[in-house]
This record gives structure tokens, sequence and C-alpha cells, in this order.
């Protein structure tokens, strides 16, 4: 993110491109799978999951970033 990116662009584009993901996803069962590069198959189970656990991370990760700015802390 750059100073000129604008905070409700990119959530905006962010939104998109999840419905553009949740789309493509609905045609494929948990089960299917598909290649990938590190790990042979994985399934969209495995997938939603590892984007679950990434998602959890990065969010904790701004949390703690806020902390450092604001000294607030969460619940």
């Amino acid at each position: 993110m750059g100073p000129e990116d604008a905070l409700d662009h990119l959530i905006a584009e962010y939104d998109d491109v999840c419905e553009e993901s949740r789309r493509i996803a609905a045609g494929f069962t948990l089960d299917d799978t598909v290649p990938s590069k590190r790990l042979g198959q994985v399934s969209l189970r495995w997938i939603y999951t590892h984007m679950i656990e990434e998602t959890a991370q990065h969010a904790g990760h701004a949390d703690i970033l806020r902390e450092l700015i604001d000294g607030a802390t969460g619940l």
C-alpha cells in the first residue's frame, strides 16, 4: 500500500477479488483437488483452511502494529 492508495479503494478491490474467488470455488466440491508445486495435490478444503490460517495470522500482525501505534489493546 503506497501513500497514493486510498483505503476505501483497496477494501473495494479486496471485496471484488473475494467475490470472484467465491464464484470460482462454487463450481467445486471441498474434496476436489488441484496441483500445487510445493505440496502436490491440495483440496479446496485444504485451500479454505490455509486461507483462514493466513487471514488470522495477518490480522494478528495488524493488531500488533495498531497496538504499537496507539497503545490500545483489544480484548
